[in-house]
């Protein structure tokens, strides 16, 4: 079997403090390319720290984290950012779409720092709109769509580099159960495109969409349930 694109091994996450904070307790973790991963939880389980971590914006305080094989631990500032450019993209409850740029200068904004050339970048952006179902909105601006096409358009920015993990916090948080089942659709269609997915939702129905469920409770992770 390869190598998974997520490895954590023993990791865990204490904020310091009067009473220190035990975010994460020895989670142990393995995805591996094309899967689709949701992390359940309530409120202050760990869940967001849990993606800090996956997504290079905290480091644990113990335990090893490996990233397409690669130890992140190891790494110096300047190497995790450049890892995190390459092989992670981030879709979040709130779009943070530029109101004033196009659809597609949106999309190619993510491809502004991490050393992709320039005369690919709006074919790159159109590539990414297309697989999300936003091609023939490109020249439009974010305040023109609907919730929903704003988050597929933020979709298409996180996946613009072909980054190795996709990561989505609350992705359908704002939006109404009819057009967040429009963002979910998305995020089937690129999974069955063999792109790696983890979703942090609270949401069973977002939940129900992913091949496997992780649940998190007082910083501890405990697997649900894999559908077959």
């Amino acid at each position: 079997m390869s190598l998974p694109v997520v490895l954590l091994e023993s990791v865990s996450r204490t904020f310091e403090g009067t009473q220190p904070v035990h975010a994460l307790r020895s989670v142990d973790l393995a995805i591996y390319e094309g899967e689709y991963v949701a992390v359940t939880g309530p409120s202050g389980s760990g869940k967001s720290t849990l993606l800090n971590v996956l997504g290079l914006l905290d480091e644990p305080t113990s335990g090893s984290y490996l990233l397409d094989g690669v130890d992140v631990r190891a790494a110096v500032d300047s190497e995790r950012t450049a890892l995190r450019g390459r092989k992670i993209g981030f879709v979040f409850q709130a779009f943070h779409l530029l109101r004033h740029r196009t659809v597609i200068e949106n999309v190619m904004t993510a491809l502004l720092y991490n050393g992709f050339p320039r005369k690919e970048r709006r074919t790159a952006a159109q590539t990414a709109l297309a697989r999300v179902g936003m091609g023939h909105r490109m020249e439009q601006t974010p305040d023109t769509l609907s919730g929903g096409e704003r988050q597929r358009v933020a979709i298409a920015r996180a996946i613009v580099a072909e980054p190795s993990l996709l990561l989505a916090d609350e992705p359908t948080g704002n939006l109404d159960t009819k057009t967040s089942e429009s963002v979910l659709e998305a995020f089937d269609d690129l999974r069955r495109d063999g792109l790696t997915l983890i979703v942090v939702t609270h949401d069973a129905t977002v939940g129900a969409h992913a091949e496997r469920q992780v649940e998190m409770l007082d910083g501890i992770l405990t697997e649900l349930e894999t559908s077959t």
